[in-house]
């Protein structure tokens, strides 16, 4: 019997799964706010030089204080050095304002700093440490820490896991996010804050990781797709909940406090889970993976059930394999099997978090209001993952994965070929790209999980995760090259998920099949292990002479 097969006789997707997958859900929605929060606690505000102080007079009138930019507006990080009184002329007028430098009056940056408006931003990182003009890049150097953190943490945390357990991990990286989060709001340097940041990223990582292996390892084979999308659902749902916080919350201490806290309330009822039963025997620990299992058991009203179990049923249903040569990483490459698997998710991952970045971050090269291409953005993931979950369960893994990866790549290599001044035909292209994009993202959850075997799926899923961030730190970089095309850009970024669909093809279909729970299962999934009896190679070379 497998494991699948025990999961159904102790109620299938029962009350535990479905108050289990609710605990894990909740804090995706905080994980969406992390994500994007410097959209709002690091905004810009319109801004100019401060105005030197004219001895007893006080401080000179903007108007003579700070030169005017072709649309009437005070330039931002250049003012006079001298003040231009005659500006304050009666018959000035607003051509000889926008004109102020034109009269050849020598100006000097920003020394004694920046006047902020009053508007959406009115506190935020950028005016607290005034990270503007020579300094703006340091705000953008804030969130790819952020991301670095987020790139390590899903290496580390995907290895770690796998050695001491799903829940553990998960506990202390609500923690830690609780913690960081928290500090940074108390920030009382740029310095920290980066490092807070930095260390939220890490614990990011290791929850997004971690949620999702419990799911995948408590939840039937047939409900893994509509849990999956559930899930991804609650990220959708996150981004509009910290909206509105943000909206009330315009101080950015504040809003990054807020967003911060629940993380102490998720570490507190996290002691609840239950640890994942597969991983427990897998490690050698069958003695609590049976006590886990009756506790399950005894929820879903299935007790006499648990009480049939032993712990020899559990070792003859899961096949443990010997300790693996080079640890867990290296056992994503050590067989075919595993190569092709490894190759194939990190293909996914990269691609699609590659094109996701590569549109979210053009809004304004659309033309179109970029407060309602966010909103538009946002709303049409509800359609693609709802699209991505028919599809996983009707047409399978590989076509769902496949196909949204292809029709975003084909949707933005489409949008180089419609004029600047179709502007809504752009937007649209652009916002069925971003959905495949995010449907592929579904997919992407549900299908890597499903690829690995049990006794390295954290370090499958760390690999996956590890590439996404690649991708998404790249995906920037790659806009420089429109200096060289304009088009060039789009082409890049249409082609890597073209090329990724392709890749989807040559890996096995897992629809409605048990999760494999040994690289041995991998191997004969995958057609390289045909007899029972013939062990899978762990060495670099097997018994036939093929690496």
């Amino acid at each position: 019997m497998s494991f699948a097969a025990l999961l159904g006789r102790l109620g299938g997707m029962g009350r535990f799964q479905v108050t289990y997958v609710a605990g894990l859900a909740l804090p995706l929605l905080m994980l969406a706010s992390h994500n994007l929060l410097q959209n709002f606690t690091a905004g810009v505000p319109e801004h100019h030089c401060r105005a030197a102080a004219n001895g007893s007079a006080g401080r000179v009138p903007l108007l003579a204080a700070v030169p005017y930019d072709g649309h009437h507006r005070p330039q931002r990080c250049r003012r006079y050095v001298e003040p231009q009184w005659h500006l304050l002329e009666a018959n000035g007028t607003l051509s000889r304002m926008a004109n102020g430098m034109a009269n050849g009056a020598p100006t000097e940056p920003c020394r004694d700093g920046w006047t902020y408006r009053d508007g959406i931003f009115t506190h935020t990182i950028v005016t607290e440490w005034d990270l503007v003009c020579e300094s703006k890049s340091l705000r953008q150097v804030a969130q790819s820490i952020y991301m670095a953190g987020i790139l390590l943490g899903s290496g580390l945390f995907g290895i770690l896991s796998d050695k001491f357990g799903r829940r553990a991990l998960l506990t202390w990286c609500y923690l830690q996010l609780g913690v960081t989060g928290a500090g940074t709001a108390a920030a009382p340097t740029f310095l920290l804050y980066c490092l807070g940041r930095f260390l939220a990223g890490l614990a990011m990582a290791g929850v997004s990781l971690n949620s999702a292996s419990l799911c995948m390892e408590w939840i039937p084979t047939e409900a893994r797709a509509l849990v999956g999308t559930f899930n991804g659902y609650c990220y959708t749902l996150g981004q509009f909940v910290l909206a509105g916080v943000a909206f009330g919350l315009p101080h950015w201490r504040w809003l990054q406090l807020t967003v911060s806290l629940p993380f102490f309330l998720f570490f507190l009822y996290s002691w609840l889970f239950v640890e994942s039963a597969r991983w427990q025997v897998i490690s050698g620990r069958p003695d609590l993976a049976l006590r886990g299992l009756r506790t399950v058991a005894r929820v879903n009203g299935k007790r006499e059930e648990g009480d049939k179990l032993d712990e020899e049923v559990l070792r003859a249903m899961m096949h443990q394999d010997p300790p693996l040569p080079g640890g867990a990483v290296a056992a994503l490459v050590r067989t075919p099997g595993m190569r092709m698997v490894s190759c194939g998710v990190s293909f996914v991952w990269f691609s699609t978090s590659f094109a996701y970045y590569g549109l979210a971050m053009d809004l304004q090269g659309f033309g179109v209001d970029i407060y309602l291409s966010q909103l538009v953005f946002g709303a049409v993931d509800i359609p693609a993952k709802l699209a991505s979950v028919l599809a996983l369960s009707c047409l399978g893994r590989r076509v769902a994965q496949g196909g949204s990866l292809a029709l975003a790549g084909l949707c933005i290599l489409a949008n180089i070929g419609v004029p600047a001044e179709l502007r809504l035909l752009r937007m649209a292209l652009a916002v069925v790209g971003k959905g495949s994009l995010a449907a592929s993202f579904n997919c992407a959850y549900i299908f890597s999980g499903e690829l690995f075997p049990t006794v390295i799926r954290q370090t499958g899923l760390g690999l996956g995760g590890t590439m996404a961030r690649v991708g998404g730190m790249v995906a920037p970089l790659v806009r420089m090259a429109a200096e060289v095309a304009p088009a060039l850009p789009l082409v890049i970024y249409g082609a890597a998920p073209l090329v990724s669909a392709g890749a989807t093809l040559l890996l096995p279909e897992t629809r409605n099949a048990p999760l494999p729970e040994s690289l041995r299962d991998v191997e004969r999934r995958a057609g390289y292990l045909k007899d029972e009896d013939v062990a899978v190679p762990l060495s670099t070379t097997s018994k036939d002479g093929v690496a």
